[in-house]
């Protein structure tokens, strides 16, 4: 509506918003005291909510309606000006606001009082509470709880600004100077709950706190633990900074008090800071402080963690560890240790030192960065001795492990017509045992996609000709052999081998009387070395000696081989009304030839002197070369291969299905044998041993079983020595089997989930399961000993919880047989199982172990419990036999901003 008083014009406005809020907006343009009289009788019989008042003053329009700009001259006049001044005015923003039960507006007293489950926002405050009370002279408004019917206190409020959030008992605030008196104020900063019995805003930035506690625990009015202070200046994001700080467990003042706290807020991904060191003694090392250093977060991309151990005795290690990524292109971690380890004192017979270090890098590249380059890392490398000796790694599966690998490699296709690629690599192989190294730095190998010369524009491959094609692959290798002590030393480099193959194979394939496939191959290869070898008889020493002649050789060779086989499918019925309807059997023969030529042009002869005897003996002088000499003999070998598989159509349990359900019987059953028309019946034996391998699964895919067992043809002497004489006719049977073996691997749970895998452990060298314990880093007992699972919902834990227990086993059976040389017996015969179970909501437990039949022993055991403590966490594992037997005690909090305060007691093994 629109008012007219004495050329004064008010228009005033009531709207209706969304969320049942009202809002009213007035404009008067000029005053004087009956307009603000008048004004003040509409708005008391309006809408009943004041949004929000302007007054402006406007300049008189001329008589005659037209403006000018020259300023209007008014003569002097004798009535007394008026001298009534214009309302002041407040909440300079919208105010927006709704309750429950009731809005009440004073606008005697300037209030307005919100009652159950209130809400006002004006600007970046959102307020929420039982009891909201807004004075808009003042610009403060108050917030409280109310009672429900029962008389307890409900409705906490809830004050919001920005990004900051309060949840306290009653708050007030005020708009003009921001300032806040909060009592028992709830606040969230990251990990931290922080609980205040009188708060202080002072700004936007600083709050100062009375009677505060500190605490990770999810329940901050009964926390399990919490840091007692008397004065807090808190600001919010960046810092928490403490007077005398207290820590309180279970409501129990303990004695552990610092001068002051400080606990950083920032809001980037993490902080640098002090790793605290963890106490520990040992038997044969002396007391120690482990696991101490620090954290440089370096940037959102990597960071760098530095931890180091010592030992009263002198021993000491280092580690260095780094994790980087960048979205959408890479992500990786590098691992670097270093240990030198005393044991005993300089003078006593069991007195040792060594250093052991290992080297573990992983890279991994994304593709939708580059989809045709792609560079990837797995490193494990280092001392033999390493997952052995270690002070500061404890799994059994990484200690058994003989071998370790690495290999990093970057591949590149270039989109060419044919089209090629190229790939650079490094590899290590690692014996733990012997410690012998063998490392190819590097490995290039480059290829030209097959080419089909005969193939018509039409682009059809059909027939012997138009399927012929060729390719062209290339490799090159610098090769290194060398030992633990010589790794990286000059020796290892002046013994290395470098050489280069090139490869031309031609093929093609063709069907022979419609049902059998047939192909053929010729293969071309060149090689070439930069090392050969010269055997000569040295008189002087009495012995043949190879000389090593250093310089460009090369030799080429050639095969051919050729392949025929077809597939065969065969059903037996057995009617539907049975409950195995039929079973169905594929069989694929196939039969090969092979034909490699005599290489002697690149063998050479010596003469070799002995006791006045004369002789001659060969030798290629490629011999010790990285890709390894000729074939001195022609090759013409024929080779038989039977691979079978058997499925079943059985009646479905499931009364509302027509279809019968297949089921896989067998998923392979192979047998592999070859003769050779070369043979000489006394170094080579024409007929090889049939090889006998497969495989199946059981229950639902739960359990796996592989088979194999070599049949031998041939008899043997008393001697136990392999003779050209068929067993059958020797008095005995067709074959003999030589060798046979079984092993099953079983993995279910009760969980409807799959367990999750140890990359961690694989990583190492170990098992990716814990048939063999949990892989535990005694750097970081913070991670939890078993599979991460989601946080269990204690409101849905029933009452009776042995109603249903969590739980999950893993089991592997493993049984050899050997009849090589008439032995006839078991050698070796063994079982390990892992089963993890939920003894209680809050308990996990687990065990390892495992019996051996033949050496009549129980294998690796281990023993772990965990006990979830909310905030806190406890974890015990226990090994109680063999060289490795240890313990392992860990209880802390388990927040990564408090990972410091722990406890952690352990006893490892003489290693």
């Amino acid at each position: 509506m629109i008012i007219f008083a004495k050329k004064l014009y008010v228009s005033l406005t009531c709207q209706k918003t969304s969320h049942n809020f009202t809002k009213i907006v007035f404009k008067p343009l000029h005053t004087n005291l009956f307009n603000i009289v008048l004004i003040s009788f509409f708005l008391s019989i309006g809408c009943g909510n004041l949004y929000s008042q302007e007054i402006k003053s406007k300049k008189k329009p001329l008589p005659s309606g037209k403006q000018t700009d020259k300023p209007e001259i008014i003569p002097n006049d004798t009535i007394k000006l008026d001298t009534v001044r214009a309302t002041k005015t407040f909440l300079d923003g919208k105010v927006r606001y709704k309750a429950k039960d009731y809005a009440k507006i004073d606008q005697k007293k300037k209030l307005i009082t919100l009652y159950n489950e209130g809400e006002l926002y004006y600007k970046d405050v959102e307020l929420k509470s039982g009891i909201i009370v807004l004075n808009y002279e003042k610009d403060e408004v108050y917030a409280g709880r109310i009672k429900d019917s029962s008389g307890v206190l409900v409705q906490y409020p809830n004050f919001k600004q920005g990004t900051s959030e309060v949840q306290p008992d009653s708050i007030r605030f005020n708009f003009k100077t921001k300032k806040a008196l909060i009592y028992n104020s709830r606040t969230k900063q990251g990990e931290l709950n922080i609980k205040a019995a009188v708060t202080k805003k002072e700004n936007d930035s600083v709050y100062f706190l009375k009677g505060a506690r500190i605490t990770t625990a999810q329940d901050i009015d009964n926390p399990e633990y919490y840091f007692l202070t008397s004065k807090i200046k808190f600001i919010p994001g960046k810092k928490i900074v403490t007077g005398l700080t207290q820590m309180i467990i279970a409501d129990v003042p303990t004695p552990l008090a610092l001068p002051y706290g400080y606990f950083p807020l920032s809001q980037e991904r993490s902080v640098s800071g002090i790793i605290i060191p963890s106490y520990n003694d040992s038997n044969t090392r002396g007391f120690s402080l482990q696991n101490g250093g620090y954290y440089f977060a370096l940037s959102d991309n990597y960071d760098l963690t530095v931890l180091g151990d010592y030992y009263t005795n002198g021993s000491y290690a280092m580690r260095f560890e780094s994790s980087y990524a960048e979205r959408y292109k890479y992500r990786g971690n590098v691992n670097i240790r270093f240990e030198n380890l005393i044991s005993s004192e300089r003078g006593y017979p069991d007195y040792s030192k060594q250093n052991i270090y290992n080297i573990q890098w992983s890279h991994s590249k994304d593709t939708k960065s580059n989809p045709n380059s792609s560079f990837s890392a797995s490193v494990n490398m280092g001392s033999s001795k390493y997952f052995k000796r270690s002070i500061n790694q404890a799994n059994i599966g990484s200690n058994l492990n003989n071998t370790l690998s690495s290999s990093i490699s970057y591949n590149k296709t270039f989109n060419t017509i044919p089209g090629s690629r190229i790939s650079l690599s490094a590899t290590h192989q690692q014996n733990t045992q012997t410690e012998e190294i063998t490392m190819t730095l590097p490995n290039f190998q480059g290829s030209i996609d097959r080419v089909y010369p005969f193939v018509g524009k039409n682009g059809v491959k059909k027939g012997f000709f138009k399927n012929i094609n060729l390719q062209y692959n290339v490799t090159g290798k610098n090769n290194f052999k060398t030992t633990d002590s010589l790794f990286f030393k000059p020796q290892m480099f002046r013994d290395a081998q470098i050489g280069m193959q090139h490869t031309i194979p031609i093929s093609t394939n063709f069907k022979i009387f419609k049902y059998f496939s047939a192909g053929a191959s010729t293969n071309y290869q060149e090689t070439w070395v930069t090392k050969t070898i010269d055997k000569n008889y040295d008189d002087a020493k009495g012995q043949v000696v190879d000389k090593t002649v250093n310089g460009f050789d090369s030799y080429r060779t050639y095969n051919f081989s050729t392949n025929l086989g077809t597939t065969i499918y065969g059903t037996f019925n057995f009617g539907a009304d049975k409950k195995i309807q039929s079973i169905r059997h594929v069989m694929r023969p196939s039969i090969t030839y092979s034909y490699t030529p005599s290489f002697e042009r690149y063998y050479d002869h010596y003469t070799v002197d002995a006791a006045g005897r004369i002789s001659t003996d060969e030798y290629s002088r490629f011999a010790n070369g990285i890709y390894g000499a000729p074939g001195k003999d022609n090759s013409s070998i024929v080779g038989f291969t039977l691979s079978n598989t058997f499925e079943a159509k059985v009646r479905d349990s499931d009364s509302t299905k027509t279809e019968p359900k297949k089921i896989m019987l067998l998923n392979n059953l192979n047998f592999n044998t070859s003769y050779n028309f070369n043979a000489n019946g006394k170094e080579t034996l024409a007929w090889q041993p049939i090889v006998v391998s497969g495989g199946t699964q059981f229950f639902d895919n739960k359990l796996n079983m592989n088979f194999g067992a070599v049949l031998n043809p041939y008899a043997i002497d008393n001697a136990g020595n392999v003779i050209n004489k068929f067993n059958i006719d020797n008095g005995g049977s067709l074959f003999r089997m030589t060798s046979a073996n079984v092993t099953m691997n079983y993995s279910f749970s009760n969980k409807g989930t799959g367990k999750e895998k140890n990359a961690q452990s694989q990583r190492n060298g170990g098992r990716n399961d814990d048939l063999f314990g949990t892989n535990t880093d005694l750097n970081d007992s913070r991670n939890s000993q078993f599979a991460n699972e989601p946080e269990r919902d204690d409101d849905v834990i029933s009452e009776f919880f042995s109603a249903k227990i969590p739980w999950d086993m893993t089991m592997a059976y493993s049984l050899t047989y050997s009849n090589a040389a008439r032995e006839n017996k078991i050698t070796g015969n063994s079982i390990m199982i892992s089963i993890n179970t939920d003894i209680t909501p809050k308990w996990k437990g687990g065990v390892s172990t495992g019996y051996d039949f033949v050496q009549k022993g129980v294998t690796f055991t281990q023993f772990r419990f965990e006990r979830d403590l909310l905030s806190w966490r406890m974890a015990f594992n226990y090994q109680p036999l063999g060289t490795n037997s240890n313990w392992n005690f860990f209880i802390g909090i388990k927040s990564g901003m408090l990972s410091d305060i722990k406890w952690n007691k352990r006893s490892v093994s003489n290693r």
